[in-house]
């Protein structure tokens, strides 16, 4: 059976990787998606820091929800890659892009060969996950993180999900009106929440998790908002 693109995990923060649904941590749904690709293999999951400087902290707090979820095989894939990282990346069922500075980590990938390796591995299944920075990442486009006062310069970024991403600065979503106003006409865009995050799947569809997410569209003339809730 051909592997079907999986829903795409955009995360505020880090908080979603810890929550329970119910009795159960969110991230067993891991599993679930994965389990006609991935069969009886173990799942194998793959963090990529360059965004925050492959800082170590941030990968122990990765490997530890992967535990929770009942994945063990995790690998850190620093900025510098070696052939036999960008192999277990080749390999990876789970991808986290670790959150920091968007463009830092923006430019890495497309500089060590990142870039192409996370669109094949979405093209072939993987599920991947962005928390905050990364979040952007798997986005249209990006911004700097903390833009000059009057100055914010989009640059485009992956494109598997069609929205211009914005994390963690509701209720008011200023950096984000300003990336959509920035965007033209036609833009599409989200707010993800402080704790909260959205599936998107592979039809364009919508989902929040936890908290209801904003979304924008530019019309023009105007720049519509409005709340999905489910």
């Amino acid at each position: 059976m051909k592997p079907t693109p999986k829903p795409l995990f955009l995360l505020a923060d880090s908080s979603l990787l810890f929550w329970r649904r119910g009795d159960k941590p969110f991230l067993d749904c891991l599993h679930t998606l994965m389990r006609a690709d991935a069969g009886a293999a173990p799942l194998q999951a793959a963090y990529l820091g360059a965004s925050n400087g492959d800082e170590p902290a941030f990968y122990e707090l990765f490997v530890g929800a992967m535990e929770l979820a009942g994945i063990s095989h995790c690998r850190m894939i620093p900025s510098r890659p070696s052939d036999e990282d960008l192999a277990w990346l080749a390999r990876a069922h789970v991808i986290l892009l670790a959150g920091g500075d968007p463009l830092l980590g923006w430019e890495t990938f497309q500089r060590n060969g990142v870039e192409s390796l996370l669109r094949e591995r979405y093209r072939e299944g993987a599920i991947l996950m962005g928390i905050s920075a990364g979040a952007m990442q798997l986005g249209a486009r990006a911004w700097r993180e903390d833009p000059p006062p009057g100055e914010l310069s989009l640059f485009p970024v992956l494109g598997l999900a069609p929205f211009v991403v914005g994390v963690h600065e509701a209720p008011e979503w200023k950096e984000l009106k300003r990336a959509m106003r920035a965007a033209g006409p036609g833009a599409r865009g989200i707010g993800i929440p402080l704790g909260g995050g959205a599936l998107v799947h592979p039809d364009g569809t919508l989902e929040p998790v936890r908290h209801p997410v904003a979304t924008f569209q530019n019309e023009g003339e105007q720049l519509r908002q409005s709340l999905v809730t489910r």
